[in-house]
């Protein structure tokens, strides 16, 4: 009986459209998050394949010693592509000179991902046997050889490497790189019991097979192990694709908060319409369990329908942007299944969630409403829905981004726009109140609306406010994102770098540059010291502790140091004054909380087997993404003279004078060059599909924005439709009408926007704090811009939503 009842009222209320508000809300909470997790997953599936080029393969493994055979093999089990690398320093000869050099050796395979960029060009080739491949500044240092012999063997020159894949940025490592196939190694006799060897386990596969190697192997490595992928460590790369992922995940977010605040809206309207059905189905003898039956399938019925047309729109929604986006994006598939549950989780979830309090008020409508057309019932569990409300939000945020850190700053978000709300919006509508009733003229007329509507209008500031709210911290974001990233990589980035500079080739080296029309970043001195002591405690090695020595870790390894009069650029001083006195230096804010020094303190480093004393004197944050030289400690000049140092520069080549390079060479055949453009341009690529992806997210946001302002503005049009018809009885113009129509929702939109530029800068100031590491500063014009142009976009979208009202007589206003 109540299915058949409930089928009826459903089709009826379809034809007549009552029905459109909230299935479009439902529809719209699935379409968003449906939508934007399968836009978002094919995006960050991009970059990360962009990305893990920078590693040459999904995942690697860096281990001093080999892997157990039995992880290679789960490996190859799990249907995951291996190859494995060694990578160890060795001198080369070629008749009497010699040099230093980085021996990488491959297995065949390598690389897993990416190209070696060879002078000739890219190429996925390795070096035929008894062949090596090498960097161009190893022919400049020792002749231009041949051959050279590496221990007991001699091998051919083959082709320049220009760079590797997962040659990394570190313009510290001065030793050229030499390539070869790793079945040479054991001919050279160079690998005996001690020798110090890093192993590389390069991996590919799917996300899922990946997950399930990780979870297998990462427990069984050892401190000295390390589990990388693109995010490990601080790289450029690594920076990137966090804040970038963050964003995506930031605005499927705001998009679940959206969808949310649009299903409250729209169930609460719902509800509304249906309370004289409910006083005539009691007046006529309908019990509660069979009024609860029948709204309960009736909602079911509305939900369902909202869910089929929200993955019906998320999957073309997805269709449609995939159409636009650049092949090598497109061609990254997503699987749908995550996407579809999520949508499908949202729908209910959130339906459930924001309509139980006003099912409750409509189940609590009394049978004298048929009489007593005011009478609402009582407002029952109040708390409970908003208990609710919250809890739904924070599940679906928590559930999509599985990040704890981003759902309760959306929830913090939500509760001070509530709070916001209850204090200031109320407190604002009621200032009409001293007005009256009067209708002398539109400003009058619009405030003494909002007093008559005043709980109505504070609900629909929240769908107002919150829109706003995701429109501003989207855009804000969005343009903070790209900023910090164009400083990274400005036009004029440097794409050299020029290590080992000997004092007395400083000066001959400046006026090379100056010759050939160069211009040089600044020169940093380089001086390889230990931190040794903090405060007279002696620090321990890893090894130390482990073996059960009580003390305090140290780095392990010996440090680049400089000095420097200024504070460098990408640097930010937290603490102090930066080197003012002659044995200050400056600490790094990472190494300093993970060796808890503070301002003050005394460290001892060991410098060319001597003692060096100095006083902690500023602690500073370094931006280790930038593609510029980053010191842990910063000294004075007078601290570091005695020491022999080497310095280190960078500079910017076009291709059309790669010649340069060769006369530099010969010239300073000491000096090593790095390369770094292919970093630089792989870089900017990713940027660019980053920048893209922002883009497309904003679009979304806005999109689904306008959809909340829509639902909002058309909740309140029954009410209006009857105050225009009294209006109209009293003899109120047509102009005096459309005037106070558009005032009224210009009056609601500036509070609205007032509201969001609140809110924004509190959600900013987490955001940036806590997610994405920005630096924080105030939106000074927000604060005229959003009110003004959000009274503009409110009163437009009012007055439109209206105007079919606006028009009609007084007799067509009361028949409606």
């Amino acid at each position: 009986m109540e299915l058949s009842l409930a089928w009826r009222l459903f089709k009826r209320e379809l034809r007549q459209g009552q029905l459109l508000l909230i299935i479009l809300a439902i529809t719209l909470a699935v379409l968003s998050v449906s939508g934007l997790a399968r836009v978002s997953e094919r995006l960050q599936l991009a970059i990360q394949g962009q990305a893990s080029q920078f590693i040459a393969a999904d995942r690697l493994i860096y281990s001093p010693a080999k892997l157990a055979p039995e992880l290679l093999a789960r490996a190859d089990a799990l249907g995951l592509k291996t190859v494995s690398n060694q990578q160890f320093n060795s001198m080369v000869y070629s008749g009497d000179k010699f040099q230093l050099v980085t021996v990488r050796a491959v297995q065949v395979g390598y690389p897993l991902k990416g190209q070696i960029e060879l002078a000739s060009g890219p190429t996925r080739a390795l070096p035929a046997a008894g062949e090596i491949w090498f960097e161009t500044r190893l022919g400049g240092l020792l002749g231009q050889p041949e051959t050279l012999e590496l221990g007991n063997s001699e091998f051919r020159l083959g082709a320049e490497i220009r760079r590797l894949p997962d040659a990394g940025f570190n313009p510290f490592a001065s030793a050229p790189v030499i390539l070869m196939r790793i079945e040479d190694v054991a001919k050279t006799g160079i690998i005996q019991p001690g020798s110090r060897v890093s192993y590389l386990y390069q991996f590919v596969g799917t996300e899922v097979q990946l997950k399930a190697f990780e979870q297998e192997v990462k427990p069984r490595l050892t401190t000295s192990q390390e589990w990388r992928d693109v995010q490990s460590g601080e790289s450029p790369i690594a920076a990137a694709v966090k804040r970038a992922e963050s964003f995506l995940l930031l605005a499927s977010l705001l998009g679940i908060a959206l969808a949310c605040a649009a299903i409250g809206i729209a169930a609460q309207r719902y509800c509304q319409r249906h309370y004289d059905v409910v006083a005539m189905l009691k007046t006529f003898g309908a019990s509660a369990k069979q009024i609860r039956r029948l709204f309960g399938m009736h909602l079911l019925m509305v939900t369902l329908a909202g869910l089929g047309l929200g993955l019906l729109g998320g999957y073309l929604l997805d269709l449609g942007i995939t159409a636009f986006l650049p092949e090598d994006i497109a061609a990254y598939s997503p699987p749908l299944l995550r996407p579809v549950l999520l949508g499908l989780g949202t729908g209910l979830i959130s339906a459930f969630m924001f309509s139980a309090y006003p099912l409750l008020r409509l189940l609590a409508i009394p049978p004298l409403r048929v009489l007593q057309h005011n009478l609402e019932g009582v407002n029952v569990g109040m708390w409970l829905h908003l208990l609710l409300s919250l809890l739904a939000m924070a599940l679906l945020g928590y559930l999509y981004s599985g990040s704890l850190t981003l759902t309760l700053t959306v929830v913090a978000s939500v509760l001070l726009l509530a709070a916001l709300l209850s204090l200031l919006g109320f407190g604002m509508i009621r200032l009409g109140h001293s007005v009256g009733m009067k209708t002398t003229n539109p400003l009058q007329l619009a405030l003494a609306g909002l007093r008559r509507r005043a709980r109505q209008n504070a609900l629909q500031l929240v769908g107002f406010s919150s829109a706003l709210v995701l429109l501003l911290t989207i855009l804000s974001l969005r343009q903070d994102l790209l900023d910090e990233w164009q400083k990274q990589l400005p036009a004029n980035a440097p794409n050299y770098f020029l290590v080992n500079i000997a004092p007395d080739d400083e000066q001959p080296l400046a006026a090379f540059m100056a010759e050939k029309q160069i211009a040089t970043t600044d020169i940093y001195p380089v001086i390889r010291g230990r931190l040794s002591r903090i405060n007279g405690e002696d620090l321990l090695s890893r090894e130390q502790l482990d073996a059960g020595e009580q003390g305090r870790l140290g780095i392990g390894r010996e440090l680049n140091l400089t000095w420097r009069e200024q504070l460098p650029p990408n640097n930010e001083l937290l603490q102090g004054e930066f080197n003012r006195n002659a044995f200050d230096v400056s600490v790094e804010s990472g190494v300093a909380e993970r060796l808890g020094i503070v301002m003050g303190d005394k460290l001892t480093y060991s410098i060319d087997n001597r003692e060096l004393v100095v006083t902690v004197s500023s602690i500073r944050n370094v931006h280790w993404e930038t593609l510029q030289p980053n010191f842990f400690m910063i000294f004075t000049h007078e601290a570091l003279a005695q020491f022999a140092y080497t310095s280190m520069a960078s500079f910017r080549l076009e291709e059309a004078q790669r010649p340069v390079l060769i006369d530099l060479i010969q010239q300073f055949p000491t000096l090593s060059i790095i390369d770094v453009g292919t970093m630089v341009e792989q870089l900017r690529l990713i940027i660019a599909q980053v920048s893209l992806a922002l883009s497309l997210v904003l679009a979304l946001v806005v999109l689904a924005s306008a959809l909340v302002l829509f639902a909002q503005t058309e909740a309140g049009m029954a009410t209006r439709q009857r105050e225009l018809a009294v209006l109209r009885t009293f003899g109120a113009s047509g102009w005096l009408l459309r005037s106070a129509t558009g005032i009224e929702f210009a009056l609601l939109g500036s509070i609205a926007g007032l509201l969001a530029v609140v809110v924004t800068e509190f959600s900013l100031y987490l955001l940036k704090t806590q997610v994405f590491e920005l630096n924080v500063y105030p939106h000074w014009p927000w604060w005229g811009i959003a009110p003004v142009c959000g009274g503009l976009l409110v009163a437009l979208l009012g007055v439109w939503r209206c105007r079919a009202l606006l028009s009609l007589s007084c007799s067509e206003l009361l028949k409606g």
